[in-house]
Order: C-alpha cells, then structure tokens, then sequence
C-alpha cells in the first residue's frame, strides 16, 4: 500500500522562455543592457501546484503545448524554474523524447555505463546490471553498435531497459513507449507494475487515455500552463473530455449536455469488473453485456481460439449520425493486446447513424489466442463528426476475460474480429 510520504512536492510553479525573431536579436538583447526589448516572454507553465505520493501512478494529460513536458524536465532537474519551487525526495529516472541522454556516437553498451555514471552508479555496480539490461531490451549484437544506427524502436528499447535497472524511485515516461511494439509494451507495463508495487513513484505522460484509464491512480490535466484539474482518473478524463467539447461548441457545432446516467445492468454480470474506469458525455451509453462461447451465455471461463461473442447493448439520449463502436482487450498489466471498431470492420460503410430513444443491441465475434489467466475487456462508443471525435461513453477494463485451457498458444493474439448490428430492441 502507498504510504502518505510525498515524493514530488511543486509549490507555485512556473516556467517562462524568451522567445527572439532573429538570432541577433540575443546579441541585440545583451549589448542593450535591458534599456531595450528585443524579445517576447513565453509562459509554458504557471502557478502550477501539487503533491505525489509514494506508491502513486500519475497521469499527466492536456493537448500538445500544454505545458507536460515542461513539467517532466522542471520535475527531473533539467530545467530551472522562473519561479516557485519542486522538491524531490528519491533517484528519478527519466524516459523523455528519444535521444534525450544518450550520445548517439557512443555504442549501446558505451551508453549504458554512461547513463550509469550520470545516475551516480559506478562502473563495478554497472558490470553487475549490464546482463539484465541487454536481456531486457534484446537487440542483440546491435548492443556494440553506435546509437545513432539504431531504429526508434531499438533506441527505446534500450533506453527504458537502463531506466528501469538503475533502482528507481521515481519513474518518468514521456510518450516513448508509443514506439515500441506490443510484445515489448507488456514487458514495460510488467516491469512498472513490480515497480509501483515496491511503493515506486510512476509519472506517465501519453496521449493514450486507455493508458492512464487503466494504469493511473490520478491525473492532472494541464492547459496553456495551467493546472486545470487534478484527480481520480476517470473526473480528470471526464473534465478533459467536457473541455474538448466546450471549445468543438465555441467553433460554432451545438452539443448536447452530459445526460443522467441510466441503469446499469454491468454489474448484473459476473464478469463485470466493478474497478474500470468510464467517462464520457453518456448521451449514448453501453448499458449491458453478455459473453457467449459455444451456446454458453456468460460462462465462467472461456476457451482459446473457439469464438467469442460480446453484444452490448446501446442506448441513445441524442441522435448520433456517425456512431463508432469499439473493442480492445488487456493484459492485467495494462498492455494493449488486441482492438478494433466498428468503423474498421464494416469498411467504408460504418455503422448507421442513430436517434434519440433508440436501443440497439451490437455484437462483436472474435478468436482469442491467448495463454491461461484473467484479461480485461473495454468497450466504447464514440460519434464522428467533422471537429473530431466526440467520446459517448468508454468503459475501460469493464469486462473481465478469464481464460482456461489444458494446452499452451501464443499470448497477444486475437483473430478473424467480426461486427454486426443485432437490431433494435
């Protein structure tokens, strides 16, 4: 369990940049002795307070230029604040954007021991870690190869694979594990689970809301460099998600209100799992579902590679012209093993547009291939319209998949994904 003791402490935080027209305008700026202004002040971040905790996983989420990762480099000391003030009390070790550390001349194992020496580890401590890092990011003989050869995926491979052998206390991921495939996603999302659960402190910066849905105790939404919301993840999320449609209305398209919330007959089901995280504006709402395998409704466990059937059943308070319904199914750490939609499915055609006080009942048909043991089903409704995408409703991890077989396949694969609309109800 997180004990109450505060890792990360920012008190007024603020950081502001001097943004020059012209190169010379620096020079110009200099010799003026500040009698002149050759420049305009940027500010990235403002008046920014909060707290993290020993143990917590946080989700730092806001649109590009929000002030993230200015955050992330005043937290790891790479910046200096304009004014106020972050405290750290632990080792920090930061995966920032790509290339951030490493020397791209230096071959992989020469950057290991150097990122080594810049955490305060000796060359002997080093030695004994240096297995278990080339091991974890497995890109064999390319490991005495200069960086600068490496593919993006390569490089994060090895980068997080240093970041997590040098005994975090706080760990801080900016986007880069969008890079890496799915296999190695779920070691990462593995090798974060042990960590938070040694009491680590985890800071996870994406633009994958499933991720800090699924993977975060809190977020804290920035905006223009401010703090807008700070929270449980699912409020944060919402308030992000209201935000995005309070600016789609400013640009002249009328949206509906967040309606009431209907009954729920989720947690009728036995696989339901009471713990998912749902936002969304619930102007249509998945209400219920049922699993179905071999003429089984709803059993226990399933088997591997015979099909799946999943109906939900939709219910709209609006109309929806262009309704996308969505699927992904989870490992119990959180790494994406299989997803798709409606839209995707159905080709150019989608699924038909909706009124409202419609009821309609979908079905997804899958084959998973995957080993023994418990995964997580989310499932979502948006609505496409020509501002974006506007989220209905998106239960993440809503569903629990327990799977059981006598017999050893592949892990991460699900097959031959179908969708079909079962009629109105």
């Amino acid at each position: 369990m997180p004990s109450d003791e505060i890792v990360i402490s920012a008190r007024n935080l603020s950081k502001s940049y001097r943004l020059f027209g012209h190169p010379g305008d620096r020079v110009k700026q200099f010799l003026s002795f500040g009698l002149k202004q050759y420049h305009r002040e940027f500010t990235a971040l403002k008046d920014v307070s909060f707290d993290i905790r020993r143990g917590e996983t946080i989700g730092i989420i806001g649109r590009n230029g929000s002030g993230k990762s200015t955050l992330l480099h005043l937290i790891c000391g790479i910046l200096k604040p304009t004014s106020g003030t972050v405290q750290v009390n632990g080792r920090i070790s930061a995966l920032l954007e790509l290339g951030a550390g490493f020397n791209p001349e230096f071959t992989g194992r020469e950057n290991i021991y150097f990122q080594g020496a810049l955490m305060g580890l000796t060359a002997t401590q080093m030695d004994g870690r240096f297995d278990d890092i080339a091991g974890f990011a497995d890109i064999g003989e390319f490991i005495d190869q200069p960086v600068r050869t490496y593919s993006s995926g390569m490089f994060v491979r090895l980068a997080f694979s240093v970041a997590i052998h040098v005994n975090p206390e706080i760990l801080v991921v900016d986007e880069a594990l969008a890079v890496g495939d799915a296999g190695f996603q779920l070691k990462c999302f593995e090798r974060i689970h042990a960590i938070r659960e040694a009491g680590g402190c985890i800071l996870l910066v994406t633009h994958s809301a499933e991720q800090v849905a699924h993977f975060c105790d809190r977020a804290i939404l920035l905006e223009a460099g401010y703090l807008i919301a700070e929270g449980n993840s699912a409020s944060t999320l919402a308030h992000y998600i209201n935000r995005t449609r309070a600016r789609t209305a400013e640009d002249g398209q009328a949206l509906p209100l967040q309606a009431e919330n209907p009954h729920d007959a989720f947690q009728e089901n036995p696989a339901y799992n009471p713990d998912e995280t749902r936002w969304g504006d619930r102007i249509a709402t998945i209400d219920d579902f049922h699993l179905f395998q071999e003429g089984l409704r709803d059993p226990p466990s399933l088997t591997p590679g015979l099909a799946v059937d999943l109906h939900l059943r939709v219910r709209y308070r609006a109309a929806v012209e262009r309704p996308i319904y969505g699927l992904a199914v989870k490992s119990r750490e959180g790494a994406l093993l299989f997803g798709t939609n409606s839209r995707d499915l159905c080709s150019n055609a989608g699924a038909p547009g909706q009124q409202a006080g419609d009821t309609v009942d979908i079905n997804f048909r899958f084959h998973p291939f995957l080993n023994s043991g418990e995964y997580f089903v989310s499932v979502g409704i948006v609505g496409e319209s020509t501002s974006g995408i506007v989220v209905h409703d998106r239960r993440y991890d809503a569903i629990r998949l327990r799977i059981e077989h006598p017999l050893s396949t592949s892990e991460g694969i699900a097959m031959n994904p179908s969708f079909n609309i079962l009629g109105p109800t």
